[in-house]
Parts: C-alpha cells; sequence; structure tokens
C-alpha cells in the first residue's frame, strides 16, 4: 500500500495563498512546488490538468474557507448588520496581517484569468456564488446580497490599493445603514 502524504493539499493550499496574492499569471509552478515543499514529479501526478486544475481547485479551496468563514461569523450574530460589519473586519484583519497583499481570495484569479479558462471562471463564479447564498441567508435577499457583495469586494480592492481599512470600515458602515442600522 503507497504511503499517504499530504502533498497534494499542500500544493493546493500553497498554490492559493499565491495566487491570492499575485495573480495566476505572475505564480509559477516551480515558485508553488518550492514553497509547498513539493517535489517536481508530483504536479503532474496530483494535477494531469497541469496549472488551470491547480489554480481551479485553489480557487475552490480558498473559496470554501471564506464562505466557511461567513457563515461563522453569520451564524454567531443574529443581527445582519452586525454579522457584516464582524465578516468585514475579518477581511480587514487578513489584509493587515499580509502587509495588503492579501485581497479577496479569489478575485486575482478571476481578473487574471477567468477569461481565458471555463474551470478557472467556474471555480471563481461557484465561490462567489457561495458567499451570496450565505450572506442572502443572512439578509433574506438575494438582490441585497448581491449589493453586499459587490460592495465590500470593491472595498476590499479599494482598501488593498490605498493600504489602507478606510474603504472596508466605510463601507460596513453603509451596509449597517442600508440593512436598517443607523450610521455612527
Amino acid at each position: 500500500m503507497p504511503r499517504r502524504t499530504d502533498t497534494r493539499q499542500r500544493v493546493v493550499r500553497t498554490a492559493a495563498d499565491l495566487f491570492r496574492a499575485q495573480g495566476y499569471h505572475a505564480t509559477g509552478l516551480n515558485q508553488v512546488l518550492a514553497e509547498g515543499g513539493a517535489p517536481k514529479g508530483s504536479l503532474y501526478f496530483h494535477f494531469p490538468g497541469g496549472k488551470e486544475q491547480l489554480a481551479a481547485e485553489a480557487v475552490a479551496l480558498a473559496g470554501n474557507d471564506l464562505r466557511d468563514a461567513l457563515a461563522a461569523v453569520m451564524t454567531a450574530e443574529p443581527d445582519p448588520a452586525k454579522a457584516l460589519s464582524q465578516a468585514v473586519e475579518l477581511l480587514g484583519a487578513q489584509l493587515l496581517a499580509s502587509d495588503f497583499r492579501n485581497g479577496c481570495p479569489v478575485a486575482t484569479v478571476a481578473l487574471d484569468a477567468a477569461s481565458d479558462s471555463e474551470p478557472i471562471r467556474v471555480a471563481c463564479a461557484d465561490a462567489y456564488a457561495s458567499w451570496q447564498q450565505v450572506i442572502a441567508a443572512h439578509v433574506g435577499d438575494d438582490d441585497l446580497a448581491t449589493v453586499v457583495l459587490a460592495a465590500i469586494e470593491g472595498a476590499l480592492l479599494l482598501a488593498r490599493t490605498r493600504r489602507s481599512l478606510d474603504p472596508l470600515h466605510a463601507v460596513a458602515a453603509r451596509l449597517g445603514a442600508l440593512l436598517g442600522r443607523p450610521r455612527a
């Protein structure tokens, strides 16, 4: 019986982190393998579809991670405005911890490769849809969930480029007002 290793999972996790920070085209497979501590021959063994398959799986993993974090915040806080504010704070903390390198775990890949690859586009669309579903379940409206997700996504991009959490704070305050809580 072959020895089980965590090589595959480690490579997907490493790829997710690198794609999030650098994008699809700026991330090389040799970098993923080196930073993931994986032997070169393992890439096509685990990912016969190459970089495209790895990227789609990395986006799915990162998307699931954020979906689960959003769901945990939403479950713990019944008030939609407070829950979304806490979710924005979580995203802001991740941005700060990475010195503004890691914005949305999907956006960099979506902007970089989704128009060139159907599997990557689908993985990105599925991740966004899963986040929207979590938000919609908490705010009770699909259209409002789209507005909330788009506002947060835009705020993450602005925060990353400005190297400031101010856009996230502004969006959290406006979303609070939109969801029925007066602005502070």
